[in-house]
């Protein structure tokens, strides 16, 4: 009977383990070379679902791509692969001087610094990357998580 009993407790245990991982954590592939040299197309990155509010520049972040990039592609967080999702760095959040000499872009907005529920994002190889220099702002509603924990690929 005690044997069932620590069965039926780890059983538990590993079932609220992995809701708790699900709710908070995200697995992401990484596609393209946007971010090289820091992650290369193959790696897989595990981000902790954050606020807004809890992104600091500098971070790698996850974030939704924007509609007129994935044309008609699935943008859920859960889609196979993650297609619709990017991986960036975070340059400039909410209160930062808006940088206007790294994204011309925004300055046709006029405003001095970020303003809240935005977030300026760049890709570590410019040349390769679609970014806030193409797209603008990321609203604070497409922000997913920073990235805790690259697993770069060994080849």
């Amino acid at each position: 009977m005690l044997g069932w009993l620590a069965v039926a407790a780890v059983l538990a245990a590993a079932t609220a383990g992995l809701l708790w991982a699900r709710r908070h954590l995200l697995r992401v592939a990484v596609v393209g070379r946007s971010m090289e040299p820091t992650l290369r197309s193959g790696d897989r990155v595990l981000a902790r679902r954050v606020p807004l509010a809890r992104v600091r520049p500098g971070d790698v972040v996850v974030v939704v791509a924007p509609a007129r990039m994935t044309a008609g592609r699935p943008t859920s967080p859960d889609a196979v692969d993650n297609p619709g999702l990017l991986i960036k760095r975070a340059y400039a959040v909410p209160g930062d001087p808006v940088p206007v000499d790294r994204v011309p872009l925004l300055r046709q907005g006029g405003e001095r610094n970020v303003p809240a529920g935005r977030l300026v994002v760049l890709g570590d190889n410019p040349p390769q990357s679609y970014d806030s220099r193409e797209c603008g702002y990321i609203p604070e509603s497409d922000v997913l998580g920073v990235v805790i924990r690259p697993r770069l690929r060994t080849d």
